[in-house]
């Protein structure tokens, strides 16, 4: 793993007042500038919209907890998956996702040069993020949390170390 965030560039889509109709959203490129430098960001990365762990506890631990985030210094929550922007708008909009930004990696380049990459061919989804969640200050990644037993197809969903609360237990005592 690397020391500081990958270069990559992110596909989003972003709500533009001056479209008309069901899908006023147009795209916009972000880079790993736009999104951690000179800023502090806790980013929590799973493997997928809509499945079961990312959805009851994962995501709707950092929403629920994102003020406590802000209030240590953090600038802003992100939510990283191999899905669009398609998928991750519609699964936090599923969600109530109102704080915490979601952040489409549908490629797998950030998660790939992160080397989280892994098969989950045994499940029918193909290459997804492993689970995890990292402290980064200014592209520097300065706490990261991985699940144990990293590997391709792995027979369960490992889920005890990228939570809030590890998050904000490291944040406090930092």
């Amino acid at each position: 793993m690397t020391n500081t965030v990958p270069q990559v560039t992110f596909k989003t889509r972003v709500r533009d007042s001056s479209i008309e109709g069901d899908n006023p959203f147009r795209w916009q490129d972000l880079t790993t500038d736009d999104i951690f430098k000179g800023k502090k960001i806790v980013l929590l990365a799973l493997p997928g919209a809509f499945t079961p762990t990312c959805s009851s506890t994962h995501l709707p631990g950092f929403e629920a907890k994102y003020q406590e985030f802000k209030d240590l210094g953090v600038d802003e929550v992100y939510c990283l998956s191999v899905n669009d922007a398609f998928t991750m708008y519609q699964w936090s909009k599923n969600l109530g996702i109102n704080n915490v930004k979601m952040l489409p990696d549908g490629n797998g380049d950030f998660t790939r040069s992160m080397e989280m990459l892994v098969k989950k061919d045994n499940l029918g989804f193909g290459d997804r993020s492993w689970r995890y969640s990292m402290v980064v200050e200014d592209e520097e990644i300065t706490a990261l949390f991985s699940e144990p037993g990293k590997m391709d197809n792995c027979p369960d969903d490992p889920f005890t170390c990228s939570d809030a609360d590890t998050l904000l237990n490291h944040l406090k005592k930092a």
